[in-house]
C-alpha cells in the first residue's frame, strides 16, 4: 500500500510539472512569419460553426461574396477528417494599412436565400476565418450585476452571421427581427520583429512585423450607395452607415469592411494565450477538484484491494500452504478443506477457456492497441507537440499512432489465443486487424454519407478515405501480423492450476452478483472518477473552444485505469468466491461497462445544449449519436481490456500462490 501511495503522489507531481510546464514550454508547431509593411496578407474563410447544433457547413454554402477564384487551402489528414476546410476570400489587408469602409461587394439576395440567412441566425451560426493561422475572435465586454464597473473580456471564435432584436416600435408586441452582419472591422495587432524599437512612420519596414492577434466587431448596416455602384474598384461611396439591415423580403446588400492595425506588446510566443487560457483561473479549480474526487473513489477501491490481498488472502495461502507435523492436525486440516467453501474449490476450472476466447483475443489485441495509442498521444499533447495552432495535429495524431501500434494488438492477440489453445491462428489475427476498425470505419462511412446528402462540410473528401484506408490496409494490417508472428512463435503462458476434464457445476448466485447488476456498479465508479472531466472536453467541442488541459486529461485517464482494474479485481474476487469460475468475459464486460455512461451522458449533454429544432433532426442526431457511439465503443475496449488483464494477473497470482496435490 505504501509503494501505492508513493506512486500516486509521483503521479499528481508529474502531471502537475506538465501542466505549469505547458505555460513555459510552449511548441506552437508552426514556424513564425514576418511581413513587411505594405505586405498583403491572406484572410481565409473556413466553416460555419453552432453552439445549438453539432452540423457545421462550409462558408460559401451561404450565398456571400466570393473572390474571382475561389482556391481551397491545403489541409493536412486530421483537418480533413474534422471538416475544417479553408478557402481564399474576397477581403484584402496589407500589413500596417487602415482601410475604412471598404466595399466588398455588392449582391441582390431573392427572398430565398433571405430566409436561409435567417434559419442560419436563428441557430446561431458563426463564421470562422482565420488570419496567419490564428483564428478570427470577437471581444464582449460583460460585467456581473455586483461589479456594473469592472468588466471582463470575453472572447468568442468566429462572429455572427446575424443577430435577433426586437422592434419595440411595432404595433401590437415586440416581433422578432433579424438583422445580417453586412460590414466587418478587423482589429489585426502586431509586434514589431524588434521589440525595442519605438514606433515610427518607418518602424518594422526593414525587418518587418508579427501578427499576434485578430479580432472582429460584426454591424449591421443598410448601406446607400452615393452615384453609380462600380464593380471594379472597393472604394464605392457610401452615404450612411446608420440603419440596420434586416433578414426579410429580398434585397440588395452591400458588403463592406474596415481594416486597423494595432501595435501590441504581445509576443509571437504568446499570440495563443487569449485562447487558450480563457476562464483558466475558474476551470483549474475545478479541474482540482474532479481530481480529488477521482482520488477518494481511488484510494475506497485501493483500500479493498489491499484487504482482499493481506488480511483474507493471506491468511487462505498460510492455511494451505501449511504443513501438518501430526496425523491428527492432517486429519483436521483434510476436514476443514473438505468443509471449506470459496475461490480455493474453483481452481480446477477457474483456467478453463471461455466460450468465445478467439473473440476475447481478439478485443484485447484491440484494447493494447487503443491502450498504447492513447497513452502516446496524451504524452506527446502534455509536452506540447500537438499545440491547437497546429490544426488537425491531434487528430492526425490519433490515428497515426493508432496504425503505428498495430504490432502490439497482433502480439497480444497471439499470445492469448496460445494460451488458451486456440487452433486458428489466421482467423485471430485477421479479425484483430478488422474487427475494431472496420466496425468503426463502417460507422463513420454511413454518417459520412449522411452528411454528403445535406452538404455539411463535416464530410470527409473521398480522396481522404481512401488515404484512410491505405493507413489501414497498408500500415496497421502488416504491423497487426508481424506482432501476431512474434507472438505465435513465444511459448503459450503457463497455468498454475491444471483444468479438470469436467466443468465444476455453478452454484446460484445471489442478485448483486449477477452479470447486469456487476455492470451497473463496474461502470459507475470509473465513470465517478472521470465525469468531471468529461464535462470539460464535451464544452470544448460543443462550444468549439480549444482544449489544451492536458496534464489534468493525462492524470485523469490514469486514475481512470487504475479504477477500471481495481473494480475489476474486487468483482473478480467476490465471483469467484461465490464458486462461479467463469471471470474471463466477466471481467472485460465488468470494466468495460463505463462505455454506457459515457453514452448516455453524451446524450444529455446534447439534449440539454442544442436548439430545439436540432433534437429530432435527422443530420444533427445521427452525426452527434454515431461519433459518440464511435467513442464510447472505443472506451468500452480499452477498458476492458484493462480490467480484464487486471484479473488476469490477480488470477494467475493467488492460485499460483496455494499448494495443491
Amino acid at each position: 500500500m505504501m509503494h501505492c501511495t508513493t506512486g500516486l503522489v509521483a503521479a499528481v507531481m508529474l502531471a502537475a510539472v506538465a501542466m505549469r510546464g505547458a505555460d513555459a514550454f510552449y511548441l506552437p508547431g508552426v514556424a513564425p512569419h514576418a511581413f513587411k509593411d505594405g505586405d498583403a496578407v491572406n484572410l481565409k474563410v473556413q466553416t460555419l460553426i453552432s453552439t445549438e447544433t453539432p452540423l457545421q457547413f462550409d462558408y460559401y454554402q451561404l450565398p456571400f461574396c466570393a473572390p474571382d477564384k475561389i482556391l481551397d487551402i491545403p489541409e493536412n489528414l486530421g483537418e480533413a477528417l474534422a471538416g475544417e476546410k479553408a478557402h481564399t476570400s474576397a477581403y484584402q489587408a496589407f500589413m500596417k494599412k487602415d482601410e475604412f469602409c471598404k466595399t466588398l461587394c455588392k449582391k441582390h439576395y431573392t427572398p430565398q436565400q433571405m430566409e436561409e440567412f435567417q434559419d442560419f441566425t436563428i441557430l446561431d451560426y458563426r463564421v470562422n476565418m482565420r488570419l496567419d493561422n490564428l483564428p478570427v475572435a470577437e471581444i464582449n465586454l460583460v460585467a456581473f450585476e455586483d461589479k456594473p464597473d469592472e468588466t471582463i473580456k470575453l472572447y468568442n471564435l468566429g462572429y455572427p452571421i446575424g443577430s435577433k432584436v426586437f422592434d419595440r416600435d411595432a404595433p401590437g408586441g415586440t416581433p422578432e427581427v433579424y438583422q445580417i452582419n453586412n460590414h466587418l472591422r478587423f482589429k489585426i495587432l502586431y509586434h514589431p520583429l524588434d521589440s525595442s524599437s519605438v514606433e515610427t512612420e518607418d518602424a518594422g519596414s526593414s525587418t518587418g512585423s508579427y501578427i499576434v492577434g485578430f479580432q472582429v466587431a460584426p454591424y449591421s448596416i443598410h448601406h446607400v450607395v452615393r452615384g453609380k455602384w462600380n464593380e471594379s474598384t472597393p472604394y464605392n461611396t457610401l452615404a450612411t452607415c446608420s440603419k440596420e439591415k434586416e433578414a426579410h423580403d429580398g434585397a440588395d446588400i452591400v458588403w463592406t469592411y474596415d481594416v486597423v492595425w494595432e501595435r501590441s506588446d504581445v509576443k509571437w510566443a504568446s499570440r495563443w494565450d487569449v485562447y487558450l487560457t480563457l476562464g483558466q483561473a475558474s476551470d483549474d479549480k475545478i479541474h482540482w477538484f474532479s481530481i480529488v474526487n477521482s482520488l477518494v473513489i481511488l484510494m475506497f477501491l485501493s483500500g479493498i484491494v489491499a484487504l482482499i490481498m493481506t488480511r483474507i488472502l493471506r491468511k487462505d495461502f498460510a492455511r494451505y500452504n501449511e504443513v501438518a507435523a501430526t496425523e491428527e492436525e492432517r486429519a483436521e486440516a483434510a476436514r476443514e478443506m473438505r468443509e471449506e467453501t470459496g475461490w480455493k474449490l474453483v481452481y480446477g476450472d477457474v483456467f478453463r477457456p471461455p466460450p468465445g476466447a478467439d473473440l476475447l483475443a481478439v478485443y484485447a489485441g484491440s484494447g493494447a492497441q487503443l491502450l498504447v495509442m492513447t497513452a502516446l498521444t496524451l504524452a506527446f499533447a502534455a509536452l506540447g507537440f500537438l499545440s491547437p495552432s497546429n490544426r488537425g495535429a491531434l487528430l492526425s495524431a490519433v490515428l497515426f499512432f493508432f496504425v503505428l501500434m498495430g504490432a502490439p494488438a497482433g502480439y497480444v492477440a497471439a499470445r492469448f489465443c496460445r494460451m488458451v489453445r486456440e487452433p486458428d491462428h489466421l482467423r485471430t489475427t485477421v479479425l484483430t486487424a478488422t474487427l475494431f476498425p472496420g466496425a468503426c470505419f463502417a460507422m463513420f462511412f454511413v454518417l459520412n454519407l449522411v452528411a454528403w446528402a445535406r452538404q455539411s462540410s463535416t464530410a470527409v473528401p473521398f480522396g481522404t478515405l481512401v488515404v484512410v484506408m491505405l493507413l489501414w490496409f497498408g500500415v496497421s494490417l502488416p504491423l497487426i501480423f508481424a506482432g501476431a508472428f512474434v507472438g505465435f512463435r513465444q511459448d503459450p503462458i503457463a497455468f498454475p492450476c491444471k483444468t479438470n476434464p469436467i466443468p465444476r457445476q455453478i452454484p446460484p448466485q445471489v442478485w448483486y452478483l449477477r452479470l447486469p447488476v456487476s455492470l451497473l456498479i463496474g461502470g459507475l465508479l470509473p465513470f465517478g472518477a472521470v465525469f468531471v472531466e468529461m464535462f470539460f472536453i464535451l464544452s470544448s467541442l460543443w462550444l468549439h473552444r480549444f482544449y489544451y488541459m492536458f496534464g489534468f486529461l493525462a492524470l485523469v485517464f490514469v486514475i481512470l485505469l487504475l479504477t477500471s482494474a481495481e473494480i475489476a479485481i474486487v468483482l473478480c474476487y467476490l465471483h469467484l468466491c461465490a464458486e462461479d469460475y467463469r471471470w474471463w468475459w466477466r471481467s472485460f464486460l465488468t470494466s468495460g461497462a463505463v462505455a454506457p455512461y459515457v453514452f448516455l451522458y453524451s446524450a444529455y449533454n446534447y439534449f440539454s445544449r442544442a436548439h430545439p429544432a436540432a433534437h429530432f433532426d435527422l443530420l444533427s442526431c445521427s452525426l452527434y449519436f454515431g461519433y459518440t457511439a464511435i467513442l464510447s465503443y472505443a472506451v468500452f475496449v480499452l477498458a476492458g481490456f484493462v480490467g480484464f488483464a487486471s484479473c488476469f494477473a490477480f488470477v494467475v497470482k493467488i492460485y499460483g500462490s496455494i499448494k495443491i496435490d
